[in-house]
């Protein structure tokens, strides 16, 4: 039976959870106290904030967790009706078991509107002895001060190479495939510390092959090499543009890979050319200019060939 990975490979407990140690110490101290209060989860997503809102109402309610447990997308449901109905009926009513007070999961909760907001947070002043309100967000600044201000703010960062690569291989060993360090690496810096995304490029990486290597990992992902990227652009600043749209072709044309994906390859790459700090600078600007133009709905073919024309007009000292 197909399953996906990132659901059937969720940590179960605090230990499995990759990074976030700072934040995983005392949450797990709030749990072994039952002494909870309303939690604001801020962070870039894959960081692990739903994955430990779940955890906590695991080790809290056990068996009857789902019971005691409502979750909501408010990026789905962000006006004010849904706080006035769906979350104040499951905030007003009883817990089940010996815990005290139910919680209530907003996942994208900086998509509520400001009414909104307002709303639940006249919602958590009046039933805080019976339920917590646990906020995940990517910003924030997004979520009203009064919100803030009731809520244990927990700064969620993105999960380092190192924390990634010891997860990926612990999935790996169970799914009973291998992977090499290169193919490893490739997933950390193609995921950029989201875990959610690093999984899904391992799991469609297994769909043919038990043996997992770099070059199965940029063709699932449709991503160039970072030496193909990195060759097109010494290929342009050498004067080469010929060259240097050849293998621009290649990337785009046949080999099916988006311009917005060449772009931030070409920005990351800038930094490991060996050119000055100056032509560096001029060469980030340039880019930042066409990335806006491939924004605004321009070609990507002509302006990625007349990104590499910019490339051929510098001079390299």
């Amino acid at each position: 039976m197909f399953s996906i990975w990132t659901e059937k490979h969720r940590p179960e407990d605090f230990d499995e959870i990759a990074g976030q140690g700072h934040i995983v110490k005392r949450v797990e101290s709030f749990v072994k106290t039952k002494h909870i209060p309303h939690l604001l989860l801020a962070g870039p997503a894959g960081s692990g904030k739903t994955t430990i809102a779940l955890i906590i109402a695991k080790k809290l309610y056990g068996n009857s967790w789902k019971q005691n447990f409502l979750e909501t997308n408010a990026s789905d449901e962000r006006g004010i009706n849904v706080v006035r109905s769906k979350i104040k009926d499951f905030a007003r009513t009883k817990s089940i078991g010996n815990v005290p007070f139910k919680i209530c999961f907003l996942d994208e909760a900086d998509s509520l509107t400001s009414e909104a907001q307002n709303a639940l947070r006249r919602t958590m002043e009046n039933y805080s002895e019976v339920c917590r309100f646990f906020l995940s967000c990517n910003y924030s600044s997004r979520i009203i001060e009064p919100i803030q201000s009731r809520c244990a703010v927990f700064r969620f960062k993105t999960v380092s190479e190192k924390d990634m690569e010891k997860r990926l291989n612990s999935i790996a060993k169970k799914e009973k495939i291998k992977i090499d360090k290169d193919a490893l690496k490739a997933i950390s810096e193609l995921s950029e510390g989201d875990m959610r995304k690093a999984i899904n490029i391992l799991q469609a990486a297994a769909t043919n092959t038990k043996n997992i290597n770099k070059k199965i990992i940029y063709d699932v992902t449709a991503q160039a090499e970072p030496k193909e990227v990195k060759k097109m652009m010494e290929l342009a600043l050498n004067k080469k543009f010929l060259d240097a749209r050849e293998v621009l072709k290649e990337l785009l044309l046949k080999r099916g890979i988006a311009g917005q994906d060449i772009i931030k390859q070409i920005s990351s790459q800038i930094y490991d050319l060996r050119v000055s700090e100056e032509v560096k600078i001029n060469l980030i600007e340039k880019v930042g200019d066409f990335e806006h133009r491939l924004n605004q709905g321009g070609n990507e073919q002509i302006q990625l060939e007349s990104l590499l024309a910019q490339f051929a007009t510098i001079r390299v000292k």
